[in-house]
């Protein structure tokens, strides 16, 4: 073991899915050792830490926190479960990042909030598409007024990942109890997109449906109506349920231009007329580390996200790395944190309000 090696701040990881397939690769190459895995089967816990390269497995997390000095807890198990074991590691003295949806609504995320609050330590989730270089890119051009003050936006996607991979998903993902569903597995991402380009939400109008989906009572789309609090009106739709490519849209209108992606490439019209806007350097990603051999990696549900996950991820995990140590931050994208946390709960919570409610226009809470 080198002198870094040995050095490196130590981290575990919660959750043998997620957890393996980005969290450990991500957290390896921006520095952290990682020292236990914890599962919820500890036989199948033990064979995938194995295949790996991680020396600990725990069935309970107290316990692993305690065997292995865990500087950090990395949480990727279903959102149901995000609250309890964010506070217990929190009051162990562990810095912690948790994916997202960041819990199962605001009530449960305060309380993690106020628990980050009262340990003092690092509380960062995993809204790693913060650090997507067009996505950056983007934000920092509304933020620098590019477009003027903005006024429209529309987010709109069908993609066929249910349709494609429905029958190797985990059961609690078809379970609205334990944080199952589309909108919280792509909603959450949106709904922080859309605070951190764009400003606080005011109001939602929403509706919640399924196009192809048999399996549970959740949804495989949505779409959702908001009004922001500076004014900016605009629309979320998605669905995972379509055949076919993947076809979208990011596109956001402002007073004195627009801008909207075009496959890969960033796009500005304004009076000086249509151009490609470039990504600045301090914006680009470093190459990612290697995916783990973990067998699944091999799978096209895993291999259809890996690539696109693990190179922002791995940025994320840098700046927590920093954080923790008290350094500056690599990137100049800041992180979602507990408190972005709350705020985008509020959003799904009044999401789902209105859905449940006929598409009532519902105000977000905290507004």
């Amino acid at each position: 073991m080198t002198q870094a090696e040995s050095s490196a701040p130590r981290a575990i990881v919660v959750g043998t899915g997620f957890g393996c397939r980005i969290q450990l690769p991500a957290l390896r190459g921006a520095g952290f050792k990682v020292v236990g895995l914890v599962g919820t089967d500890a036989g199948r816990t033990a064979e995938r830490a194995a295949i790996n390269g991680v020396p600990n497995t725990f069935t309970d997390l107290p316990k692993a926190i305690a065997e292995t000095g865990a500087d950090l807890v990395a949480i990727s198990t279903p959102p149901h479960t995000h609250a309890e074991l964010s506070i217990l590691a929190l009051e162990a003295g562990c810095h912690v990042l948790a994916e997202k949806p960041f819990a199962r609504d605001a009530a449960e995320a305060h309380a993690m909030l106020e628990a980050a609050e009262k340990a003092s330590k690092v509380h960062m989730i995993g809204n790693e598409f913060r650090y997507v270089p067009q996505r950056s890119a983007i934000a920092r051009a509304i933020a620098n007024g590019m477009i003027g003050e903005v006024r429209f936006a529309s987010f709109i996607q069908y993609i066929s990942f249910l349709t494609d991979f429905a029958e190797v998903f985990p059961d609690w993902w078809f379970d609205p109890a334990q944080g199952g569903g589309w909108l919280g597995a792509s909603g959450s991402h949106l709904v922080d997109q859309v605070r951190s380009w764009l400003g606080e939400f005011d109001t939602v109008s929403a509706s919640l449906g399924s196009v192809t989906m048999q399996r549970g009572p959740v949804e495989d789309s949505f779409s959702v109506h908001f009004r922001l609090k500076n004014g900016t009106e605009g629309i979320l739709q998605q669905t995972s349920g379509a055949f076919g490519p993947m076809t979208e849209m990011t596109r956001v209108a402002g007073s004195e231009g627009t801008l909207w992606m075009d496959g890969e490439t960033i796009r500005i019209a304004d009076k000086d007329g249509e151009r490609e806007l470039p990504v600045p350097p301090d914006l680009v990603l470093a190459e990612p580390p290697a995916l783990t051999e973990d067998p699944r990696q091999a799978r096209p549900d895993w291999q259809a996200m890996a690539y696109a996950e693990i190179a922002p991820y791995t940025e994320l995990a840098k700046t927590l790395l920093a954080a923790m140590q008290g350094k500056p931050s690599p990137s100049p994208v800041p992180p979602a944190s507990f408190s972005d946390g709350v705020a985008n709960m509020q959003v799904m919570d009044a999401i789902r309000s209105s859905a449940a409610n006929g598409g009532a226009m519902v105000k977000v809470a905290g507004n």
